[in-house]
């Protein structure tokens, strides 16, 4: 597969945060909630100028230039990666890249992030968030997976070809 179509993950990633993140600032206000699943699962619409949990609120030169650093740092990754071999890291590149680019859409245009997924577990209120923070979280997954067995596998057959 050539490496270009790996940037139609991120793509689509955008497309559905930003649809999905328009569609809830035009048919909601700030605060409102709407249940989905009853004591689980809401449409919450909120504004985060900050990071997870509300982090570095307002830092956002940090959040513009961490987000540049990414991204460059992705592309260049992506350019030196074997993807015939890499192709579990390729596409959890590509998942954190689409992420990291719809929150930064968001605070380049409105100094905030909109997140509007809520949920609730055994009574915890987890932390609102939005397609985008889904795809950095499943990203980050694919990573340590890539780390954990593929690496792991790699150096094992090193490790039995050195006999």
């Amino acid at each position: 597969m050539k490496k270009w179509l790996y940037l139609i993950i991120p793509i689509i990633i955008v497309v559905l945060d930003q649809i999905t993140k328009q569609t809830i600032t035009r048919t909601m206000e700030i605060g409102e909630s709407i249940p989905v699943v009853r004591n689980f699962f809401y449409l919450t619409y909120h504004r985060n100028a900050g990071a997870a949990w509300g982090i570095f609120q307002g830092q956002m030169l940090f959040f513009y230039i961490v987000t540049a650093i990414a991204v460059i740092g992705i592309f260049i990754w992506m350019h030196k990666l074997n993807i015939a071999k890499e192709r579990v890291l390729a596409i959890s590149l590509m998942f954190i890249l689409g992420g990291a680019i719809g929150n930064f859409i968001d605070r380049v245009i409105y100094h905030s992030v909109i997140d509007f997924i809520q949920t609730i577990w055994w009574g915890y209120h987890f932390p609102i968030f939005n397609i985008a923070d889904i795809a950095l979280v499943c990203g980050t997954l694919l990573m340590m997976v890539d780390i954990i067995y593929f690496d792991r596998k790699k150096s094992k057959d090193l490790y039995f070809t050195m006999d």
